[in-house]
């Protein structure tokens, strides 16, 4: 069982700003009175999760403050970036804090009910070099969309708007070797999904596992909003 995950909490939140203000990084917009954060790490401890590695950047202090180094059950470690370094050079950096060979890896401004286990099953039986949580949706305009074959092995990227109707978006949940993807020398600022996902797919045994949870991406205020009703009760 996967006892760590990383947590990609260095957005700007640039869309959000007009509704939760300049000084609150995304990941911290509150919900319900408690940080988007905090209804992440739930989930997590939720899966068996023990100990998160946090990628921040921008405003990293407020999410220090106040989670300080654990949260529950779970112990909480920072990688701190100085300067922006894409998706993919902040999980470069936050593998030096991870003992686990391969973690999961979670978007902080996403919350995805995906089945933590089945992903770690699928990784482990595929002999996989990455796990990707993919979500079904009616309607992928606003995303990029993926293609897999019958035996879930990932076969196509497609850009956003390329595709519109039904088909699965790119989750934001993986599981990652660390060893995979360390090995290939990608520099320090990178895109996890533009430079390593999609360059990579054809040549590394990368996997995708359809899940069909409750998913809602706070990147935009419409569904930000959205979140207070979909999460009333769900922290104690």
């Amino acid at each position: 069982m996967i006892k760590e995950a990383i947590i990609l909490a260095g957005g700007f939140g640039t869309r959000l700003k007009e509704v939760i203000g300049e000084d609150i990084p995304k990941p911290m917009a509150p919900v319900n009175g408690r940080p988007f954060l905090e209804y992440i790490l739930a989930y997590l401890e939720k899966w068996g999760v023990e100990r998160v590695i946090m990628a921040t950047g921008y405003r990293h202090e407020v999410i220090e403050a106040h989670f300080r180094n654990r949260h529950n059950n779970i112990e909480i470690s920072y990688s701190v970036e100085e300067e922006p370094l894409g998706t993919g050079g902040a999980v470069k950096k936050a593998m030096e804090f991870v003992n686990d060979s391969s973690p999961y890896v979670i978007n902080g401004d996403t919350y995805f009910d995906a089945n933590l286990w089945k992903l770690g099953n699928s990784f482990r039986a595929k002999e996989a070099v990455a796990i990707m949580a993919l979500r079904k949706m009616g309607d992928t305009s606003r995303y990029g969309t993926v293609k897999i074959d019958p035996d879930n092995r990932i076969t196509e990227f497609k850009e956003k708007g390329a595709q519109k109707g039904m088909g699965f978006i790119n989750g934001g949940t993986y599981i990652l070797s660390g060893k995979a993807f360390l090995d290939l020398g990608l520099p320090d600022k990178f895109s996890l999904e533009k430079d390593y996902l999609e360059k990579y797919y054809t040549k590394q045994r990368m996997f995708g596992v359809r899940c069909y949870s409750y998913f809602l991406d706070i990147g935009i205020p419409e569904d930000y909003e959205e979140a207070a009703d979909a999460f009333e009760g769900l922290l104690i």
